[in-house]
């Protein structure tokens, strides 16, 4: 493939950060990767990740792609990590408007690892490419520019043991994640920083992991609870290696899981299900409880920008961070990083105006339904145009059908899995599944909600 440079470096050893040096690795000589953070020496969380320590799981679409740029990658976290991969619609238990979906046989594939592995893989095999490297414990005080001003030639860095430095680039990408300083950056070379849009939705979660037996939800890997009314609260338990369970469950606005034993199942029953209490009551703990919080949604419209440097790119959540329950961010940022491959193969000339305006097409899917789903909450601020309104109440019969349509459930699922796009679910054949699965009341034991749970 016909290099574009040099030198490269990303800004940042997320999943982000790792799937957009992989890109640049068929572009440029050399690619650098600049992470503030010194590696762990194993397959454990890092300051720079708080969420590493929570639940985590690959989309379907996620996992595909990680798979397209690392051949062999999913199976590798399975057969060296001990992670799992599944059947997204037959392995695992979905819960939504307090409805279970029908299980049923698909052709989602998910993987199931924690976030640590899942990142480790990824970077030791990424670092085993001849023309990419990391500097550790390395961080990065500025953008360096080209005497106009105009155009990003490096980046000044502090790295550990040494004197500040200015590193030459022909292209850097920030893939700091949502604390990025693009905005800052901007400001100080004169250019406007890109609107920004936020919904308040306070979540936070508590986090704990215990031992996994076999029979557990009968050999399911896990099981996901989204949240709804009477007390929006979301639960999730899923699969991990090393025979584990990760469990989070927290609430919108303040309505946060307590950190102790007696709280946390008190807590774990006012989920419409009991399933993951009573696994909970009875596993061995590993790990003590951890919190995490999410403010909000964030959103920044850089492909708004009239102006924006030249050899300069912001990439995966430092453009978009979505509320976490629904798992999407690194799958995300893995379709940015194809969109990226795609813009580079086109050239360099003009890369971010390209690259910005089809990554918000990207986003715009994933957005919809994370924003969409949590202005159902009557207490989370946001414009409820009549489309969302209408869409989310359809979703909700979709839900009604779904728990004995395994058809529905799996075209939802794919949906949810970023392989189908939300106009999917309105295809002649589904909205007549739809209709036909509502015409008839829903079977008692599809119901979710569980007279244990009605009298706490």
């Amino acid at each position: 493939m016909k290099k574009l440079g040099e030198h490269a470096i990303v800004i940042g050893a997320g999943i982000g950060g790792l799937l957009a040096a992989r890109v640049l690795s068929d572009f440029y000589t050399n690619v650098t990767v600049l992470e503030r953070d010194a590696f762990p020496t194993d397959d454990s969380s890092r300051k720079g990740v708080p969420q590493g320590r929570h639940t985590h799981g690959l989309l379907a679409r996620g996992s595909a792609i990680f798979e397209e740029f690392f051949p062999g990658y999913n199976y590798d976290v399975v057969a060296q990590s001990g992670g799992l991969i599944g059947d997204v619609a037959n392995d695992v238990i979905w819960i939504g408007r307090n409805v279970r979906l029908a299980n049923g046989t698909s052709d989602l594939s998910g993987l199931l690892a924690s976030r640590p592995v899942l990142e480790g893989h990824l970077r030791r095999r990424l670092l085993e490419l001849p023309n990419v490297h990391a500097i550790e414990d390395c961080a990065v005080r500025a953008i360096a520019t080209g005497p106009d001003r105009k155009s990003v030639t490096g980046v000044r860095t502090f790295a550990k043991g040494k004197p500040e430095e200015i590193i030459d680039a022909d292209l850097v990408v920030d893939a700091t994640g949502r604390g990025s300083s693009s905005a800052a950056w901007l400001d100080d070379l004169g250019s406007p920083p890109p609107a920004e849009e936020k919904v308040e939705i306070g979540i936070g979660y508590t986090t704990r992991t215990y031992r996994r037996r076999p029979t557990d939800l009968d050999g399911k890997h896990g099981i996901v609870v989204a949240g709804s009314a009477p007390n929006w609260r979301n639960g999730v338990m899923l699969a991990q290696e090393n025979e584990t369970w990760i469990v989070s469950a927290g609430g919108y606005l303040g309505d946060d899981a307590p950190d102790n034993d007696a709280g946390f199942l008190t807590y774990l029953a006012t989920l419409p299900t009991m399933e993951i209490h009573d696994v909970v009551a009875r596993a061995e703990p590993l790990t003590d409880y951890r919190r995490y919080r999410h403010v909000s949604s964030l959103r920044r419209r850089y492909e708004r920008l009239a102006r924006f440097p030249e050899n300069y790119l912001v990439f995966g959540d430092a453009i978009c961070s979505f509320n976490p329950v629904y798992g999407q961010g690194m799958t995300v940022a893995a379709e940015e990083a194809l969109t990226l491959h795609q813009c580079l193969r086109a050239g360099s000339i003009d890369l971010a105006r390209r690259f910005f305006g089809a990554a918000a097409k990207i986003v715009d899917i994933p957005w919809d339904i994370a924003v969409g789903n949590d202005l159902r909450h009557p207490d989370v601020k946001g414009a409820r145009p009549p489309t969302m309104r209408f869409i989310n109440w359809y979703i909700g019969k979709l839900h009604l059908a779904a728990t004995r349509d395994s058809t529905l459930a799996t075209a939802f699922l794919k949906v949810v899995n970023l392989m189908m796009p939300p106009s999917s679910l309105f295809s002649p054949a589904i909205v007549g599944r739809v209709w036909h699965g509502n015409r008839r009341p829903v079977p008692i034991h599809s119901i979710a909600c569980n007279r244990r749970n009605e009298a706490q």
